[in-house]
């Protein structure tokens, strides 16, 4: 020991072409540098906080909607595919036409009667035609019906097809039991998200009702009103949440009690009233969320009476749904009720494609319908199935 002190205190010799000279070795100055180079690295060996999250639950505030959101979220850095509508519009002397696409929902009857353990949902094209004015419109239905069956079950229940929505340039749909949301690719369905109930805590698929696309993001709704027993009894608050899917994937669940019981109180609703919806658009062109809903009371729900209490209601809502203005589409029908609809391309946000379906008793019937934002009918209610069509999209 006493050898290697006197090594560090004598001087280092070394000789260079200017002859001998001393670099003198300081163990103070050593130490110093040693310590600069470790917590160099502490610093570069520490997680990016940005990074740390690594996907786990977090409960975070969007300022921007006043919405609890809960659940981790990373943008994908591949570009967003904006093409709308996915086919070609065909352009004529007089004005355009476009490919759309429908798709069923069959409750039960969706489990095909063979031992492979398969579910099934139809799907309808056709083309709707809209003159250069925006005030003839059209609608024909190809005879055609494509087969598109899963594997996957919750409950030995499927393929219980709710929506369909066109999303970074590929179409989608959710089954409504099993809170899959899946790519429709031809004849195919392919699994690419599955959706909990609530606030994503839950072991059950969300009973997804409604698909929309804002700025590049993917919401999908549920009923919007509280999950009561048959005779109105309350259980849960899960169908009022909404989730939030990028076009990568990422999942967030969104709190909506106060912007579903916002648009219900002010139709005039409250609770234990009720509003049910299963449409839901946002407006890039009025910057508003617009809501067709299906069913509502100002009475305690009832399964048997819900069946006769259809709206023929419009609601437009601003971001914040502090702004919401509720109108009239025609006469009201009790036992037939909005189930989807979409804006008409290049129509400025004004004329509406829409499915309305009944369910009366055990009778089953889907009807389309054209008419614009004030009110005015382009197509009345036109029959064109006894089968249940849920959603509908430009293809």
């Amino acid at each position: 020991m006493n050898e290697w002190k006197t090594n560090v205190r004598t001087p280092i010799h070394y000789t260079s072409n200017g002859g001998t000279s001393v670099m003198r070795f300081r163990p103070k100055v050593v130490a110093f540098v040693v310590l600069i180079v470790l917590v160099l690295l502490i610093i570069l060996l520490l997680p990016n906080p940005k990074q740390a999250s690594g996907g786990e639950s977090r409960v975070l505030f969007d300022r921007g909607n006043a919405n609890i959101i809960r659940g981790s979220f990373t943008m994908s850095s591949s570009a967003y595919n904006t093409t709308y509508p996915m086919s070609p519009v065909k352009r004529t002397s007089t004005g355009r036409k476009y490919r759309i696409g429908m798709i069923t929902d069959l409750d039960t009857n969706s489990k095909l009667e063979d031992p492979s353990h398969t579910w099934v949902a139809y799907m309808k094209k056709g083309y709707l035609t809209i003159s250069s004015s925006n005030n003839i419109v059209t609608v024909d239905i190809d005879d055609e019906e494509i087969a598109l069956q899963s594997h996957l079950a919750q409950g030995d229940r499927a393929m219980e097809l709710s929506e369909l929505v066109c999303f970074n340039g590929k179409l989608y749909t959710v089954d409504d039991r099993t809170g899959v949301v899946y790519q429709v690719l031809d004849d195919k369905v392919l699994p690419w998200v599955i959706l909990p109930d609530g606030d994503g805590s839950s072991t059950k698929g969300f009973k997804g009702e409604w698909m929309a696309v804002k700025d590049h993001l993917m919401y999908v709704g549920g009923l919007g009103k509280e999950w009561t027993t048959i005779t109105g009894e309350l259980v849960n608050y899960f169908p009022q949440w909404v989730k939030l899917v990028s076009h990568s994937g990422a999942l967030q669940h969104l709190d909506w009690v106060d912007n579903y019981n916002a648009m219900r109180n002010t139709a005039g609703f409250p609770y234990p009233g009720y509003m049910i919806h299963e449409s839901g658009v946002w407006s890039d062109v009025h910057q508003s969320w617009f809501f067709l809903p299906r069913r509502a009371s100002t009475e305690r729900y009832d399964e048997t009476e819900d069946e006769h209490r259809a709206t023929n209601l419009i609601l437009k809502c601003d971001s914040s749904f502090k702004n919401v203005v509720v109108s009239k589409i025609g006469v009201v029908n009790p036992i037939r009720g909005f189930s989807s609809f979409k804006f008409v391309p290049e129509t400025n946000d004004n004329v509406i494609v829409a499915l309305k379906t009944e369910e009366d008793r055990g009778n089953i019937a889907t009807y389309f319908t054209v008419f614009t934002l004030d009110g005015i009918i382009l197509v009345p209610d036109t029959k064109f199935a006894d089968i249940k069509y849920e959603g509908i999209e430009f293809i």
